[in-house]
Order: structure tokens, then C-alpha cells, then sequence
């Protein structure tokens, strides 16, 4: 039969009779003590083990809500490209010239009349693609800005919205008469 740690020890001579006798009367005594007062002793090494797992639990959920959220984004940017290289309008020759503005910088492209006419009707959008600029139709660009705002550059629609919110804070004064007798 195998011998015990403590007897491994003792004949090996790396302790004595006397130290094993006080290693058991301290492990009888605090078993007692614990009987006595219901005292609960806490590991500190599984608390602390428990608090490492709990952090470590917390970290990867927040990993994987990054995770999450950049896959996201890489596919709304794939949407928004895949929209634009399905749509995209031929923009003819090049023989007139449509300003239009990409934050505050004007930009300009070259198309031919009739494609001038259907951005000024608001027939087409433009938008961002890859380093320059497409021209889509009005339904894409919808879908396309409600993916990505930024994307779509210009639009008829959105500029007169723009126009008519500024023209009524510009005529706030349109309801007074003018005095006839006023000269200029």
C-alpha cells in the first residue's frame, strides 16, 4: 500500500513527529471552530478565479458586439455598392456640364442633355461610388440613403425641401402690408 504525504516525509527526514502532531491538532482545532460559530471560510483563490471567469465573460461579449457591429457596416457597405453597380445610368458624351455640391465642394460631371434633364426633373440622383461619382434613379438613391445618407450627393427633391424651409424662415415678414405712403 502507498505510503501517506506525511509519511513520505517523515521517512524521507524532512519533518518530524512533533511538526506533524501540530499540523493535526491546528486542522482538528479549526474544524471545531468552524462547528462551533458556523464560521464559513472563504477560498479567496475561487474568488478570485470566479471574478477572472466573470471579467473575462463580460470582455468577450464586448468583443463580440464589436465584432457584431463592424459586420454590420461591411454590409451595409456591400448593399450600397452592389445598389450602385446594378443602377448606375449610362452618363452619355459629355457635352454639358451639371454642377452640384459634395459638402462644401463643388464638383462638376459631364453629361448630355437628355441625362441633364432627368437630374433636373428628379429623375436621377447622384451618388458617391468608389473615387468618383454615379448617377442612379430616384428609388435606388432612396434605398440608398436609407442605408447610408452620405452616399447620395444630390438630389432634386431634398435641395427643394431645403429651398422651401428656407424661403418660409425668410418670409416670416410676408404678413405685414407695406405702407402706401413708404417711397424707395
Amino acid at each position: 500500500m502507498a505510503l501517506s504525504l506525511q509519511e513520505q516525509l517523515l521517512k524521507a527526514g524532512l519533518t518530524d513527529k512533533k511538526k506533524v502532531k501540530q499540523v493535526k491538532q491546528q486542522k482538528h482545532k479549526q474544524a471545531k471552530e468552524q462547528q462551533r460559530h458556523k464560521v464559513v471560510e472563504t477560498d479567496e483563490a475561487k474568488l478570485a478565479a470566479a471574478t477572472a471567469i466573470e471579467a473575462k465573460k463580460n470582455k468577450d461579449r464586448e468583443l463580440n458586439q464589436q465584432t457584431k457591429i463592424e459586420a454590420e457596416k461591411k454590409a451595409v457597405v456591400a448593399q450600397i455598392k452592389q445598389l450602385i453597380e446594378v443602377n448606375k445610368q449610362p452618363k452619355g458624351k459629355g457635352d454639358v456640364v451639371c454642377n452640384f455640391t459634395d459638402g462644401n465642394v463643388i464638383k462638376r460631371m459631364y453629361v448630355n442633355i437628355t441625362t441633364q434633364k432627368d437630374i433636373s426633373q428628379g429623375k436621377l440622383a447622384i451618388v458617391k461610388y468608389e473615387q468618383g461619382y454615379e448617377l442612379v434613379p430616384m428609388p435606388v438613391a432612396d434605398k440608398i440613403a436609407e442605408r447610408d445618407a452620405q452616399t447620395v450627393v444630390y438630389r432634386v427633391d431634398a435641395l427643394s425641401r431645403e429651398d422651401k424651409v428656407s424661403s418660409e424662415q425668410d418670409d416670416w415678414y410676408a404678413d405685414y402690408q407695406i405702407p402706401d405712403d413708404l417711397s424707395w
